[in-house]
């Protein structure tokens, strides 16, 4: 199936207004990303520590009232998200940032020289009933349920944010030795800086629009490098085709500018049905898989721009200033 049947556009003609746009990108990606480590970015729970309880009403609350109740009791900055489908109902997602401690034991001797333990409640469990206890005082003939509590250590908080910048690592290495032994060492480095960019942008654009950055964003950001490359593989793989085939008929930049027209069509149907899955998702997943259907939702806009106007680009730039044939 085309929708575009033999395109001429002129893609590595107009590389460098990409190339600038592109740099604003990964500029607000790396101001982020700075921010992030410096902590003043809008952590979630998984990387600074808290407490998350879930609970519910028996009867309709707005998020404000809950918030005022909450005040009451000094949790005024408290994250607060309605959540309903299913069979949850009038339910509500509290998020309290901070260091919370495990349990630990207590232990105190008998008379006959025996030790006794006992486990001291944890920080997570008292803030769940100090929140349930202001939610009583406000609402008394609307019980709230408390369905579950999690609680996350600053600790286990900054494992995870160490956890994750690995993934990231090994995944932009692995991409790396992929491209390197299927195509050419040039696309390998290519295709790592194209994903390395989609990354940074997506990053930049979380933080603008103030969006959480969990674990769950992580997610969607390994998803997206790896919905990126596939496209970029598309292209490559054109690319080597049309040099074998072009090799004394064509210059590499008009070789390239032709794969990537050829290819063109399937790229946005890729593109097109895989954000019709993830738009539903988006609008019909409720606010817990909000965040990362937006992720995947800007991430493949992203990711087909960037196999188009930055992978195949670079490789052009490579070769005007080093020429070597690609295998």
């Amino acid at each position: 199936m085309r929708i575009l049947h033999e395109t001429k556009i002129n893609f590595i003609g107009n590389r460098k207004y990409a190339f600038v746009f592109s740099g604003i990108l990964v500029a607000l990606g790396i101001i982020s990303f700075a921010l992030i480590l410096m902590g003043k970015a809008n952590l979630g729970l998984d990387f600074t520590g808290g407490a998350e309880i879930i609970g519910s009403f028996q009867q309709p609350v707005t998020a404000q009232q809950l918030r005022s109740a909450l005040d009451e009791v000094g949790l005024g900055k408290a994250t607060i998200q309605s959540v309903s489908g299913g069979s949850l109902q009038n339910a509500f997602i509290i998020r309290v940032q901070g260091s919370i401690q495990n349990a630990i034991p207590e232990t105190s001797f008998t008379e006959t020289g025996k030790p006794t333990v006992n486990m001291v409640a944890a920080e997570g469990d008292k803030l769940a009933d100090r929140i349930r206890s202001a939610i009583g005082e406000r609402f008394p003939t609307n019980p709230f349920k408390l369905d579950s509590t999690n609680n996350i250590s600053g600790l286990v908080g900054k494992q995870l944010a160490k956890d994750a910048t690995w993934a990231v690592i090994f995944a932009f290495l692995g991409i790396l030795v992929y491209i390197w032994v299927r195509f050419d060492f040039r696309f390998g480095v290519a295709a790592t800086i194209a994903t390395f960019h989609d990354v940074l942008a997506m990053l930049g654009i979380y933080f603008i629009l103030h969006r959480e950055i969990s674990l769950l964003l992580i997610t969607a950001l390994l998803t997206i490098a790896g919905y990126s490359l596939t496209d970029t593989v598309v292209v490559f793989d054109r690319i080597r085709e049309n040099l074998k085939q072009f090799r004394k008929r064509s210059d590499f930049m008009t070789t390239v500018n032709l794969s990537i027209n050829e290819v063109l069509s399937r790229t946005i149907i890729t593109s097109l049905t895989t954000q019709l899955a993830v738009l539903s998702i988006l609008v019909f997943g409720g606010e817990v898989l909000f965040d990362f259907a937006l992720a995947l939702t800007i991430g493949i806009v992203i990711g087909t721009y960037s196999s188009v106007f930055v992978a195949s680009p670079i490789i052009v730039e490579w070769e005007n200033r080093s020429p070597r044939r690609v295998k």
